[in-house]
């Protein structure tokens, strides 16, 4: 059985279509960023189907310094900047609303280590039910994450709270 060249034809550009629309989501965190959604309703569905505990739950110091810039407003957001020159600076990274005006970013195009090591304490959180996800980049503390933020004392977390580098809303 021979198939036709038009629908040959057809198999191919959908195939392309399909490809450029994956490479187009890759270029934008796609595939990591729906990891990380999942991590956060896997988190979900496992509190609810399990009862709450009050264990203390051990997370990284950057996971802890995540939490507690978090603690007033608990927006976050993940993301890169695509046309960042150099690739540390395209990586994939954990920005907080502070406040209304001000952000913090968790990022480093001198030292990629440290948005590597942020960006795991923030998947730390999101396998510890900590972290909400939203919508596309967009997440939020939890119930739970705000309060285990608001008991953090910044002086056990003053290394990786002096790595965060703060900016205005518009600015980055």
């Amino acid at each position: 059985m021979t198939i036709g060249k038009g629908r040959q034809l057809d198999e191919y550009q959908t195939f392309h279509r399909e490809m450029a629309a994956s490479w187009d989501a890759m270029g934008e965190g796609g595939p990591t960023l729906a990891a990380l959604a999942a991590l956060c309703a896997r988190a979900l569905v496992r509190r609810l189907d399990e009862p709450q505990t009050i264990d203390p739950i051990p997370l990284s110091a950057e996971a802890m310094a995540i939490l507690y810039k978090a603690r007033n407003r608990g927006v976050i957001e993940v993301r890169g900047v695509k046309t960042a020159f150099e690739a540390p600076g395209r990586l994939l990274a954990v920005y907080i609303e502070e406040s209304e005006h001000q952000t913090v970013a968790f990022r480093s195009r001198e030292f990629p280590e440290i948005t590597i090591k942020f960006f795991d304490g923030f998947c730390e959180l999101c396998r510890a039910g900590l972290i909400l996800h939203h919508l596309h980049r967009d997440f939020t503390l939890s119930r739970q994450g705000f309060e285990i933020a608001r008991t953090i004392d910044p002086l056990n977390i003053q290394e990786p709270l002096a790595m965060a580098t703060e900016f205005g809303l518009h600015d980055h």
